[in-house]
């Protein structure tokens, strides 16, 4: 009996979670083909990689280039200095793409769509970004996926390509002071970009259904 390999897409490939994803999925079994949509040049080359370089804002070719697949799997994430504050341009990064992907997935067969949020992440928040966040969570929960699993993670930890300096001092002050983060405190610690990544691929290889929300201790434990 031959067993059905799964097909990927993946978006935000070039980035922290999402380079780590990309590495785990090319060494999955499971996964017989990958396909990253990414704005720039992918430095890798696998058997088992596809890689389209798009222009997000061109619809037609976004749409086109969303292959038939099984699970869609979202990094994608700006910051303020990225978009030099402009926050039409931060709403078209980190809702706009993810929805459009999510919405024309369903056209190409998807059933699981995967996205990486951030803790505290609700349509109802004052904080631009955290509502922007749940405004995204909201909008691809609402969609008919067999499974929808969110990641709310706090600050990553990892090595980035781009500097960032106050992250950083960020990642090692809040490094020491985890271990005073408990109860409900406990979903603010930080936590490796790859967990994130790890825990992103255990959960698409299960039969699970409905709409998900993972934060530090659920994720953690998808990797235990």
């Amino acid at each position: 009996m031959d067993i059905q390999l799964k097909t990927a897409l993946v978006l935000g490939s070039t980035g922290l979670i999402g380079n780590q994803l990309l590495a785990l999925l090319l060494n999955d079994p499971a996964y017989g083909k990958v396909v990253a949509l990414s704005r720039k040049h992918i430095d890798i080359i696998h058997p088992k990689l596809e890689v389209n370089i798009i222009d997000f804002a061109d619809e037609n070719s976004y749409r086109e280039n969303i292959p038939e697949g099984d699970v869609i799997f979202c990094c994608i994430g700006t910051t303020m200095k990225q978009v030099k504050g402009d926050r039409q341009r931060y709403r078209q990064i980190d809702f706009d793409i993810p929805v459009q992907a999510a919405r024309w997935g369903l056209e190409k067969g998807y059933s699981q769509y995967l996205l990486v949020s951030a803790i505290g992440a609700s349509a109802d928040a004052s904080n631009f970004y955290l509502r922007l966040k749940g405004e995204t969570e909201d909008a691809i929960a609402a969609l008919p996926y067999t499974a929808v699993h969110i990641f709310r993670p706090s600050l990553l930890l990892g090595d980035r390509k781009e500097s960032r300096p106050m992250e950083k001092a960020a990642q090692i002050l809040s490094s020491v002071l985890s271990l005073l983060m408990i109860g409900s405190l406990t979903h603010y610690r930080p936590i490796q970009s790859k967990t994130v990544a790890r825990a992103m691929l255990a959960v698409s290889e299960t039969d699970t259904t409905g709409v998900h929300v993972y934060a530090f201790s659920e994720i953690k434990a998808l990797t235990n």
